[in-house]
């Protein structure tokens, strides 16, 4: 699904230039749970960043399914993420003004999706995580989980092929956090790859593979097998 050779990127200032990733060499088969660890300014979020075509990076080349979008306008990146990729942010992103629904129809509404398959999409992905009973309520009605739940269906409402997940557990207590990611845990079981940042271990030993990085670089990689995966998420 994704292949990236030799990328890099640094941002610059009058008087400093930080580099963020340095020579990042990484493949992502279609299908794959991967989890992102390191310290904090290690390049995490960066590299999420670029890998969801949020950020552009100075060199390398960056193939999605074989397409290299390294160089790729704005317009042509946007057009790659609205039908491929969904995402989930630490603080939900959602809309105060808008109903739980409206927020899970929003991507629907970029793609002019006709009216009624997009009610029946939203009621569908609402029952699939769990919070169709709170279609009419606002974000600030909900609870910190309940947003998050309605986070992951947005991302989820398009069939993206990828979601890229950064902290998305970060602003939730253990049984919240816990639920969220049964829930990409499902999602990976029907076959969505996801990616996700975390500075957790026990959140890490949800995927199948986790990627260590340290100063802009991916310092080490380490597969957890299916069944250690398994008995790591029974054993929390």
């Amino acid at each position: 699904m994704i292949e990236m050779h030799g990328l890099t990127k640094a941002y610059r200032t009058a008087d400093v230039e930080t580099t963020a990733l340095s020579n990042i060499n990484l493949e992502v088969k279609a299908g794959e749970f991967i989890a992102i660890m390191g310290p904090s300014g290690c390049g995490k979020s960066t590299l999420l960043n670029v890998l969801g075509m949020l950020d552009s990076p100075d060199s390398g080349r960056y193939a999605f399914h074989g397409e290299d979008v390294a160089g790729y306008t704005e317009g042509q990146l946007a057009g790659i993420r609205k039908h491929n990729i969904g995402f989930i942010f630490q603080s939900f992103n959602l809309v105060d003004e808008l109903t739980v629904a409206e927020n899970v129809m929003l991507p629907l509404l970029y793609q002019k999706v006709p009216a009624a398959e997009r009610d029946q999409r939203v009621q569908a992905v609402l029952e699939r995580v769990g919070i169709a009973h709170r279609a009419n309520h606002r974000p600030q009605q909900l609870s910190g989980g309940q947003q998050q739940r309605v986070a992951v269906a947005r991302a989820v409402i398009s069939n993206p092929k990828l979601i890229l997940a950064d902290e998305p557990t970060g602003n939730l207590d253990t049984t919240n956090g816990e639920e969220v990611l049964e829930l990409l845990s499902q999602l990976n079981a029907d076959g969505t790859t996801i990616i996700m940042v975390t500075h957790d271990q026990g959140h890490a030993d949800h995927a199948s593979r986790i990627i260590h990085m340290l100063d802009g670089r991916v310092l080490s990689e380490n597969v957890v097998g299916i069944q250690q995966a398994s008995e790591a998420r029974h054993a929390q």
